[in-house]
């Protein structure tokens, strides 16, 4: 049986309309490309420096539609029993010791490898889910070359195989996004089945209405001066310039100390909410003129 899509956004426009609904404020391409991905029901890679608004895309996705979110995290080493599903080894042991004697090995083994005995993991998860399903795979780029292959599979068919069990295959496609910081190439054969997205530092108006949206409390003046401010620093060179959520924080620290201006001192005081790193925070207090 093909999984079906049931469209999640009706117009581009409600994309937007939806996304700001939860408080993520989408540009044109934005909302065009998650439209589309939605629509034609292809997923969607997104790329760009960490901090742009990658994942929280995903997660606004999710809840602007009233959808599951299933989030399946990359990171180096990460595996097929860590993605797709694995065995209960402990509980089959016990299974089949406390069945000896009693019962034949055909019967033992087809109980083992049964329902009762699988770990779904986050990919098998989003495929044998039946309502509306944001399926989001973090940080593409932090996994191993074959955790690609797995991918295909899923994301060419949305169905995966257990040899034990049959091909699962899902009834309902999960909206899927894959997020990368671009820390390395991926395959073109996974490339190939998504849209692609890439998303940078939002523009500075842009990012002043998404600051007024999260921290509305702030004087449209403050947010002026740390949107500034935080334009300055993404222009440096830093082992890690700010993002839109440490620009968020800054925004929400200023207004917890009872500040009403982004002055010097305020700056030096607060510079650790958006820089994470001595070396970074020694440099733009020099090029700042902070001192």
């Amino acid at each position: 049986m093909k999984a079906t899509q049931s469209p999640l956004f009706g117009s581009v426009d409600e994309v937007t309309e939806r996304l700001a609904s939860v408080g993520y404020l989408a540009s044109t391409a934005v909302a065009t490309t998650v439209y589309l991905a939605d629509r034609l029901g292809k997923p969607l890679l997104v790329e760009g420096p960490a901090g742009v608004g990658k994942t929280e895309l995903a997660k606004a996705v999710a809840a602007s539609t009233e959808s599951g979110l299933v989030r399946l995290q990359c990171y180096e080493g990460i595996d097929e029993a860590r993605a797709l599903y694995e065995w209960n080894h402990a509980k089959q042991l016990l299974r089949i010791t406390a069945g000896q004697g009693n019962e034949d090995w055909d019967a033992t083994r087809d109980d083992v490898f049964s329902e009762e005995f699988l770990l779904p993991r986050p990919l098998l998860t989003a495929i044998r889910r039946e309502d509306p399903t944001v399926l989001l795979i973090d940080e593409m780029d932090k996994a191993d070359v074959e955790v690609e292959g797995l991918l295909l599979e899923v994301l060419s068919d949305y169905q995966v195989s257990i040899p034990e069990m049959g091909t699962v295959t899902a009834t309902r496609k999960p909206f899927a996004l894959l997020t990368s910081n671009s820390t390395r190439e991926l395959s073109e054969a996974l490339k190939r089945r998504c849209l692609f997205l890439h998303l940078d530092f939002p523009d500075p108006d842009l990012e002043r209405r998404i600051v007024l949206t999260r921290v509305p409390e702030l004087p449209e003046s403050l947010v002026d001066s740390l949107v500034r401010t935080v334009r300055v620093l993404r222009a440096m060179e830093l082992r890690k310039v700010p993002s839109v959520a440490e620009t968020i924080d800054w925004g929400r620290t200023l207004l917890a100390l009872g500040m009403d201006t982004l002055d010097d001192e305020a700056v030096r005081a607060t510079l650790g909410v958006v820089l994470k790193h001595h070396s970074d925070q020694t440099k733009a207090t020099a090029e700042l003129r902070l001192n």
